[in-house]
């Protein structure tokens, strides 16, 4: 039987529109394994885990935050593992973890879709991890305070707050552009 945060997670899913193939075919695996997975929020999940992410913009909606991920080496949007605290919530998941890794107070944004956007990717093995798949759940979230942009040194080896060109300029892969454009179109939008 599913428990209610598996139900909400495949409701959130089932409500999600693709725009390409590639989140297509991700949402299609994010639902099988919404329903599949016996604790789909749990890192203990060996094979594939949901995570949360967002891009984080400023109230005005012209800068974006991108942080220098300190075990991948790369420029990502703000997001992590569920918490049992989360309650199998993927939005609380992606607020949770905004405000860790920016320092910011954050609120999901009022005209974007929830989700913004969804992709799993491929996280490489290490000592303690065998190779694993994050099914990552993204939103787009205002920060209220962006003066107060700081970084966790434990998550990030750097936070910036930047245009949304220097963003997608940073961005090294096809789904994070598709993301931050699916964001830059909703904050202008709203404008």
């Amino acid at each position: 039987m599913d428990s209610p945060a598996s139900t909400s997670l495949q409701a959130l899913l089932a409500r999600h529109t693709p725009s390409d193939d590639k989140e297509r075919e991700d949402l299609e695996r994010m639902r099988h394994h919404a329903v599949t997975l016996e604790q789909p929020f749990s890192r203990s999940q060996a094979t594939a885990h949901f995570t949360g992410s967002a891009v984080v913009v400023d109230p005005e909606g012209g800068r974006v935050v991108m942080l220098h991920h300190g075990k991948l080496k790369r420029w990502l949007q703000p997001g992590g593992h569920a918490d049992v605290a989360d309650g199998g919530d993927m939005a609380a998941t992606a607020l949770r973890e905004a405000r860790e890794e920016t320092g910011c107070r954050v609120h999901v944004h009022p005209s974007a879709p929830r989700p913004l956007d969804v992709d799993i990717h491929t996280i490489p093995a290490r000592r303690d991890e065998p190779e694993h798949h994050h099914l990552d759940v993204r939103f787009l979230l205002v920060a209220e305070n962006p003066e107060a942009l700081v970084h966790d040194p434990a998550e990030s080896t750097g936070v910036q707050w930047l245009t949304w060109d220097e963003a997608l300029a940073r961005a090294d892969e096809a789904p994070l552009r598709r993301m931050l454009e699916k964001a830059r179109r909703v904050v202008a939008s709203a404008r």
